[in-house]
Parts: structure tokens; sequence; C-alpha cells
């Protein structure tokens, strides 16, 4: 091997080993984790739906948040239909995937107050960007988070 080849070899392992000790910092965010701004989070907890809890909102309520997410607030784009976060535009996010608002986890673990909070102001470092007063109105906004409260089909096996 010519000098100039071992130079080349040596320096390509150098720009790979360089590149993947930069990748953990570049990485993606874990589904579960809180995209709510922890400066943020104590008001976002604390913001309550004008209907009240919006895993019991009653079904006009949730038939609009769905008329809403499918529609108005273009969440299916992301997202997806079924809000799996499959939606035709979700190839653009690899790095930060849409939510899939079907896992209990992120249900569970996720108050009224913090999907609304990302509803109304977006997600940093992802493409989720605010929709109030953009595209929807605070009411509105409530509506879309009780629809999604039923993407979770509590008690049942994963799809």
């Amino acid at each position: 091997m010519t000098m100039n080849k071992r130079f080349e070899a040596c320096g390509s392992l150098v720009m790979l080993v360089a590149f993947m000790a930069t990748m953990p910092a570049c990485g993606s965010r874990q589904p579960i984790d809180d995209r709510v701004p922890p400066a943020h989070l104590e008001k976002a907890i604390a913001l309550k739906a004008p209907f009240g809890d919006a895993r019991l909102a009653p079904p006009e309520i949730v038939a609009a948040g769905k008329a809403l997410y499918e529609g108005k607030g273009t969440c299916h784009l992301c997202h997806g239909m079924g809000g799996k976060g499959d939606g035709p535009a979700n190839h653009m996010h690899a790095n930060n995937p849409p939510r899939d608002f079907t896992d209990c986890a992120v249900q569970r673990d996720r108050d009224d107050g913090e999907l609304f909070w990302i509803i109304k102001y977006g997600s940093t470092g992802t493409a989720m960007k605010g929709l109030i007063p953009s595209l929807l109105s605070e009411e509105e906004g409530w509506k879309v988070v009780a629809y999604l409260r039923t993407l979770c089909k509590w008690g049942e096996p994963p799809a």
C-alpha cells in the first residue's frame, strides 16, 4: 500500500470515528420523552379543558376533535389518520418522528395540559409547530386533545 493510500485510509477512518462520536448528540428523542420544555411544564400541567377531563369528554366533543384532527388542524399529515405517527409527511421527521398517540404509555404519562401546550406552542426541535391561533382556536385545540385521548385503547392488546 502506498503512503497516499495509507493516509486516505487513515483519514477516512478518523472521519468515520468523528462522525460516529457525534451521532448521540444528533439522535432522535425517545417516543415517550417530554416535549414541553421543563421551564413550562408546571404551567402546561395546570391547563384544563373547558369541558373537564379530556378522557371523559362527551361524544360530540370527541367527534368535533376528530374532524379538526383530520381536516382544519392538518394533524393527520404527520400523525396519520389513526394517530400512529405514520402520516404521509412522517418521512420528513426521521430524527424526531411524530408522536404515536395510540401508545398508551404516552397517553398515561401526559396530562391534558401537556398535549394542549404542544398543540398551542409546538415542540422545539421537531417539525411540530404551534397551531393556536394560526389554524385553531383554543377551544378547537382542546377538542383535538379530547379526540387524541380516544386513540389509546386501554385494556386492549397493541395492534
